[in-house]
């Protein structure tokens, strides 16, 4: 399976940090670049169910054979999708039950810890989701009842989700430390890489997505592809790339010229990667068909991890809210609404409002962040300064650190310097070593639980 995909259902039981970033509805062939995936499957299979009975126990909390039944089965057919090898029905069960019991684990540490999640967050995941897949929430949630999820199921999983991101923040992620020396361990290890074996492929892609409605009918999908086609070979023509994604491209994205930014190449879709594995710097691929549309890509830059690069630096500034008994995630929202209304209308500055009302240390700069390299924010924060274009306002942003109202100013390309490649080795560091501490954090509860089985592999 690829790295980037899971299903929610699933990712609880690891707490993926990124949730609200993308997940994908569940169509196997919808894609949302470089975003972990949402349920992939039907929760109810079609027709009666077998009666219903526990197979393990968690603390004192059941799981259900009909729950692992579930589960299994859309791992199973996210699996499938995705072309990877599936194991025997039975080890493919085992692995989903031990998921269960991780996911309940973690779930009751979080109850007795107090950590809860508002409904404002989970409507901003919802967002999230939705933008990702470059579609309505009606839509969104008219592919999730297909496959048998009901709005309720989904947002109660993206709850789960996002209580878990929030407990790994606070039991594992304040506690790792990253020191100069492991930076510069990272960097000469990085250098032998370039040396030796060759250090992990990055790619840039340039995308235009074409979308084609649901239920479209085949003259709609016929007058699409066939603008897809022309994009492209307009494309291939050497006509500005950055151009034809501003006029033509329904991707998130489009903003931004099409830019999907330097990342490694692992966090592309599969389908992505397949249509340019070839292609030189400047080759062009498509149009590509997915659930989604028809996609078309250029290869923008590629190179390897470590080495120089150009990056998209963004220059923002936000006003904080921090949250807490004396002011709720909803009332901070909407406190921050009515600045955006008053900005929005030219009844105040961004930069006067945040130097009265912010609670960050950018107050006194009216907000101001100064420029920053993708990765340098917190996962929601990040979303929503990606979706803006320079100029606007985006809507308040739930985050650990509260409620902001977060303004884009400008964008740019830059070569990182000497600094700026330690911070990102930084980040790098920081990331393996909130994994390795939540591996053996999870491990330690569930160590800790009372877990019986009974017989649930039949």
């Amino acid at each position: 399976m690829h790295p980037r995909v899971i299903t929610a259902c699933l990712a609880a039981a690891f707490a993926v940090p990124a949730i609200a970033q993308g997940v994908r509805i569940p169509q196997a062939q919808a894609i949302a670049p470089a975003a972990p995936a949402a349920p992939a499957a039907r929760s109810q299979a079609a027709g009666p169910q077998a009666a219903d009975y526990i197979v393990a126990v968690v603390n004192s909390e059941p799981i259900t054979r009909n729950e692992l039944t579930n589960r299994t089965e859309r791992l199973r057919r996210q699996l499938a999708a995705d072309g990877a090898s599936l194991p025997s029905a039975d080890v493919l069960e085992r692995e989903v039950l031990e998921r269960l019991v991780l996911e309940r684990v973690q779930l009751q540490f979080a109850r007795e810890a107090g950590v809860t999640v508002d409904d404002l967050a989970v409507a901003q995941a919802e967002d999230g989701v939705a933008r990702q897949n470059s579609v309505s929430k009606e839509a969104m949630y008219r592919q999730l009842a297909a496959d048998g999820i009901s709005p309720a199921q989904f947002r109660r999983e993206l709850r789960n989700q996002l209580v878990l991101q929030r407990l790994r923040e606070r039991e594992v992620t304040a506690g790792v430390k990253v020191t100069e020396f492991d930076i510069d361990q990272y960097l000469r290890e990085q250098q032998q890489q370039r040396g030796g074996a060759a250090a992990p492929l990055e790619l840039n892609l340039g995308h235009v997505l074409v979308s084609v409605p649901e239920d479209a009918s085949a003259a709609v999908l016929a007058e699409r592809e066939a603008r897809a086609r022309r994009v492209a070979e307009r494309a291939r023509a050497g006509e500005d790339f950055s151009a034809l994604a501003r006029e033509f491209s329904d991707a998130p994205e489009a903003a931004q010229g099409g830019r999907m930014g330097l990342r490694p190449a692992d966090r592309y879709p599969e389908l992505f990667l397949q249509s340019v594995a070839t292609l030189p710097v400047g080759g062009v691929a498509g149009p590509v068909r997915s659930g989604a549309g028809f996609h078309i890509l250029k290869v923008l830059e590629k190179t390897q991890a470590g080495s120089a690069a150009t990056v998209v630096q963004s220059h923002a500034r936000h006003i904080l809210l921090r949250t807490g008994p004396q002011l709720s995630e909803a009332a901070a929202a909407a406190q921050l609404a009515d600045y955006r209304k008053r900005i929005v209308s030219g009844l105040a500055s961004f930069e006067s409002l945040a130097r009265e009302h912010s609670q960050d240390g950018s107050a006194q700069q009216g907000g101001d962040l100064g420029w920053s390299t993708p990765g340098r924010y917190v996962p929601e924060f990040e979303a929503a300064l990606e979706g803006l274009r320079p100029g606007e306002v985006s809507q308040p942003v739930v985050s650990r650190f509260g409620v902001h109202l977060i303004e884009l100013i400008e964008r740019r390309e830059a070569k990182l310097t000497p600094r700026e490649q330690r911070e990102v080795a930084r980040e790098a560091v920081r990331q393996k070593k909130m994994e390795e501490a939540y591996a053996t954090w999870v491990r330690e509860q569930r160590a800790r639980a009372y877990v019986e089985y009974r017989d649930a592999v039949q």
